[in-house]
């Protein structure tokens, strides 16, 4: 189960650094379906992480999303 979670933590970070970068990096022109795209992304991570640690993914998900993107 640890190494799941650490898989989904791994997979959330890698999307909200893509998701940082199509918001205000060099790919500043990313269309609404590519942002889109990367949350929901992060939202099926979320429900996975839900799988294995319940309602603590929210807490995850804050700490993760709000230092890549403020």
């Amino acid at each position: 189960m640890e190494s799941e979670v650490a898989l989904l933590r791994a997979r959330i970070e890698q999307e909200c650094a893509a998701l940082r970068l199509a918001l205000d990096g060099f790919a500043i022109s990313a269309s609404h379906e590519a942002i889109s795209a990367r949350y929901d992304r992060l939202s099926a991570c979320k429900a996975e992480l839900e799988h294995f640690i319940g309602s603590q993914a929210d807490e995850v998900m804050y700490e993760v999303y709000t230092r890549h993107l403020g």
